[in-house]
């Protein structure tokens, strides 16, 4: 396992939270002739919803190299799919391999994943059959009934009959068994290989038009993926201003990396689900988190997960004290997400919470909430959602408890956060 850089992000934290957070039409803090002069600035030709430019300035220039601060860098995390670039590259890679025949019988599709039903396993073998020796290639670019089923369990986690995919018992803010189960199907390929397809799948989805389709088996699917300009320049700026900036993928690891170098970012900045490699090869084993052992995917970057991999990864905290949320000093300062498998993380941050807008419950309900001033709603930048009828229900049903049960959203002094409008829309 590579080791990720240990570093702190919350110098100047007592001058800087005291400071409030800038209001509607707010300036960056003013630095004097070192903000237009010598500050990294976000470039202004590129646009924003309302004032979020502004604001993220602000917090560049109070947390960065013009801040005057000394000591540890800060630490800016995003998350990948439809925060810094729209679409899924998850999906892009799987329909890339089902289409060239990438993935391999399994002994038995039980081996798979901890969870899988017996329905699922069934609805499996039957659609992509027996014939094929364990750990060749399954032909599904010709047999659509086995893309089909693969292709519905990853995206519903139901089979193509309707019956459930996976079960048993897991935390519901800790993993998601159909986000596993990507980089368990891989198994038997070595890192480098599933590298490689999602470079020949990034190639294709970059090359498409914007808004094209294409199918995987009978499932239409978005066909094309782009980085959005404004994160790539959010990036730039925040590396040209001295913040060690990550990725926190719930994607495979290998799959990320093919992607991350689009925004200059190296696989020691990469983060993402991390599978235990036997002999060179993916296994269906999973690596955990602080005090959640190796395992078959218990722990992954998704919800708390990511907080967890955070502590683990950039700031050295082991144990079950990564779960936790740390100080001020070994949080990042700026989070960015786009839905509640980000929520924990995203509100971690102690300078800027970036939330682009799915309309995803949680999520949402905290940046509109605004509790300590310092979120920054804003539409997706491509093909933006509408406009959510009626409200976010933040009082009843935001919250995704552990056992999968819904909540209210609470604050931190544990206030309930009353619904809340969907206002960052186009």
């Amino acid at each position: 396992m590579r080791t990720k850089y240990a570093i702190a992000a919350g110098f100047l934290v007592t001058a800087t939270l005291a400071t409030s957070a800038p209001t509607a039409g707010a300036a960056p803090a003013a630095h004097g002739a070192r903000t237009a002069a010598h500050c990294p600035q976000l470039d202004k030709d590129i646009s924003w919803f309302g004032t979020n430019r502004a604001k993220l300035q602000r917090m560049i220039d109070e947390r960065g190299t013009c801040s005057g601060r000394t000591g540890p860098r800060p630490v800016a995390a995003f998350d990948w799919d439809n925060t810094v670039v729209k679409n899924d590259i998850t999906d892009a890679t799987l329909a890339w391999s089902l289409k060239h025949d990438k993935i391999l019988r399994p002994k038995s599709w039980k081996d798979t994943s901890k969870w899988l039903t017996p329905a699922a396993d069934r609805a499996l073998t039957a659609a992509c059959g027996t014939s094929v020796p364990a750990g060749k290639p399954l032909p599904t670019s010709k047999n659509t009934r086995c893309a089909d089923e693969i292709f519905e369990i990853r995206e519903k986690s139901k089979t193509m009959a309707g019956e459930a995919a996976f079960a048993g018992d897991w935390n519901h803010r800790r993993t998601v068994p159909a986000y596993a189960w990507i980089p368990q199907l891989f198994s038997g390929h070595t890192p480098a290989a599933l590298s490689s397809f999602a470079r020949k799948a990034r190639a294709e989805q970059l090359a498409a038009p914007v808004g094209s389709k294409q199918t995987v088996g009978t499932h239409t699917i978005a066909g094309y993926v782009r980085y959005y300009d404004q994160q790539k320049d959010l990036i730039r700026t925040l590396k040209a201003a001295g913040f060690d900036v990550y990725i926190v993928s719930a994607s495979s690891e290998p799959i990320a990396e093919a992607w991350s170098g689009g925004v200059g970012l190296d696989r020691a900045h990469t983060i993402g689900i991390r599978s235990i490699v036997k002999n060179g090869r993916l296994t269906a084993g999973i690596k955990g988190c602080g005090d959640v052992k190796d395992g078959m995917g218990e722990a992954l970057p998704y919800m708390d997960g990511k907080r967890c991999m955070i502590n683990e990864h950039i700031f050295g905290i082991k144990g079950a004290k990564a779960w936790q949320q740390q100080d001020f000093r070994h949080r990042i300062a700026l989070g960015a997400g786009d839905a509640d498998t980000d929520v924990t993380f995203v509100g971690d941050a102690t300078g800027a919470h970036l939330a682009i807008n799915r309309n995803k419950a949680e999520l949402m309900c905290r940046a509109y909430d605004n509790e300590d001033g310092r979120w920054v709603a804003n539409p997706m930048f491509i093909d933006p959602m509408p406009r959510k009828t009626g409200t976010y229900p933040c009082a009843t049903a935001g919250y995704t408890r552990p056992d999968g049960t819904l909540a209210p959203v609470r604050r931190t002094d544990g206030s309930v956060i009353p619904d809340q409008t969907d206002t960052a829309a186009l």
